[in-house]
């Protein structure tokens, strides 16, 4: 079995930084932000009337777009960005579709109750929030953990800090903390998504599959258009050993984000090799590769496609 499943990008120092520009389409303005998938780093920005928007100082890695567009919601798109995907100048060129629904179809009442509690949450307390945002886009992950810190010890009920304590301890490996920080921000805010389905992410990571299905069950029985509900759910079908249920589940988080960053293709590879199917394991490790063609274990996945196929031959 090949394992992929562990390896993550890393932002050495003084690696090439990147610029995007982002096109929507339909053309709209729009309020966009751009968080690091597998490190911390946060910047957001606004698109013009035109659809478009210009993000510097990218490092090489995957990236999670959200554009939040007036009369359609909030669309999220995994982006990859590096040196196969720039020009010679470094810009890389990404239009992403808006969808008239949206991909987040949680009713109103729902959101009106979120909206509710982080009305609480004292202004202090949402300045500390937006500097540790500030920090992350210089990368000063320290930094930003001393203001969500802060954030919390202010407003303890503030959710969406914690979720943010938790998603920095997870992308930092520190996984039992994140797990912790998730807990926390549901038990202050039950109906809050973001750490319910990040539980769901890192329970799974711990090796938790059984205390993690009803998380991402909820997850994505909540939000049936979010890949990485689909993809989790995916996953610990798989880890449970429901091989079908884990194929429907991680074929359609392909299906909404195909370049997800939690990679379904290396998880649905892991799958058809346990089936002893080595030309669909390989079909996806070739679609996986040209989706991430910066992948930093480019040539270790070339090689297990080589194997895959001269052994099928």
């Amino acid at each position: 079995m090949f394992c992929f499943l562990l390896l993550v990008w890393a932002a050495a120092t003084g690696e090439r930084a990147f610029e995007l520009y982002l096109q929507l389409e339909p053309k709209a303005p729009a309020s966009v932000s751009v968080y690091g998938s597998t490190t911390p780093f946060s910047t957001a920005g606004l698109a013009d009337a035109s659809g478009r928007v210009r993000f510097k100082g990218l490092l090489p890695g995957p990236y999670t777009v959200s554009a939040i567009v007036r009369g359609y919601g909030e669309v999220r798109q995994t982006i990859q960005v590096g040196p196969s995907v720039a020009d010679g100048k470094g810009r890389v060129r990404v239009t992403l579709h808006v969808k008239e629904s949206g991909t987040l179809p949680e009713s109103a009442k729902q959101r009106a109750k979120v909206s509710a509690r982080q009305l609480a949450v004292p202004e202090r307390a949402w300045k500390e929030y937006h500097d540790a945002q500030k920090s992350l886009e210089r990368r000063d992950v320290e930094g930003a953990i001393a203001h969500l810190e802060k954030a919390v010890e202010m407003a303890p009920q503030f959710a969406v800090a914690r979720n943010n304590l938790g998603t920095i301890a997870y992308q930092t490996r520190r996984y039992e903390q994140a797990e912790g920080h998730f807990r926390e921000a549901l038990v202050q805010d039950p109906e809050a998504y973001e750490p319910l389905v990040n539980l769901g992410g890192v329970l799974l990571t711990l090796g938790k599959p059984d205390e993690a299905l009803p998380f991402n069950l909820h997850s994505a029985v909540r939000r049936p258009e979010d890949a990485l509900a689909n993809s989790q759910l995916g996953m610990n079908y798989a880890f449970l050993g429901k091989l079908d249920l884990g194929i429907k589940y991680l074929n359609i988080a392909k299906k909404l984000d195909p370049a997800h960053f939690s990679n379904p293709q290396l998880t649905l590879a892991e799958i058809y090799l346990r089936r002893n199917d080595r030309r669909a394991a390989a079909g996806e490790l070739e679609e996986f590769l040209r989706l991430h063609p910066d992948w930093p274990a480019a040539n270790g996945v070339r090689e297990a496609i080589e194997k895959l196929r001269g052994e099928r031959e």
